[in-house]
């Protein structure tokens, strides 16, 4: 999970993790009521020249959208069923968008600096008997799980395409399942091992 963080010097680099949080809160909230096509693309065309701005290696991580192409697909042909095939080309570019947009502040962000940023959020909670630094935890890592795991979708088409000659499609559900559970363990055991999730009270 710690590899989506790409190492850099770059201008997202050192943006503190606060404001990307909160700049990634606010567009996530200022294009859901936006029903023109033309602004959407337009956003998605500003997205690609973020990446490009952060160099090549950032630029390759676009290629976590490929696993949706099977989600954009049924989108467009529902919406062409029902008529409105332009409301799914809006739908599909607001989840491009989207989707970049939270996979660059995960690539551009290390962990700890996300937790920071999240636990002066989180301390009401103290109030309940809740640890904050728990909780920023688990939204760090919900935070960076949702790109990985189009990462692995895409790692376990990859294979069966390697070892068939075609997509794997549904026929990779269970294995997906498995490997999620098994990452969840793994983190679990980690986390356990450096005392990052400690057993019992609060702290």
């Amino acid at each position: 999970m710690i590899s989506l963080y790409l190492p850099g010097r770059t201008w997202l680099h050192r943006m503190p993790a606060g404001w990307k949080l909160l700049a990634l809160a606010l567009v996530s909230l200022a294009i859901t009521p936006v029903d023109s096509v033309a602004v959407m693309t337009g956003l998605v065309v500003a997205v690609l020249a973020l990446y490009a701005s952060l160099g090549r290696a950032a630029l390759a991580q676009i290629a976590l959208l490929r696993p949706l192409w099977m989600l954009f697909v049924i989108l467009l042909a529902l919406h062409w069923w029902s008529g409105d095939v332009l409301f799914g080309v809006l739908v599909v570019l607001r989840i491009v968008a989207m989707v970049l947009l939270a996979n660059a502040v995960t690539m551009t962000t290390r962990m700890d600096a996300m937790m920071d940023a999240v636990e002066p959020l989180l301390m009401p909670l103290r109030l309940f008997g809740v640890a904050p630094r728990r909780v920023a935890l688990a939204v760090a890592m919900m935070i960076r799980l949702i790109p990985l795991l189009f990462a692995l979708w895409e790692a376990l088409n990859e294979s069966y395409r390697a070892r068939s000659g075609r997509r794997g499609g549904w026929r990779l559900l269970a294995p997906f399942c498995i490997q999620t559970l098994r990452l969840s363990h793994n983190t679990a055991e980690a986390l356990a091992a450096r005392g990052g999730a400690p057993r019992g009270g609060h702290r």
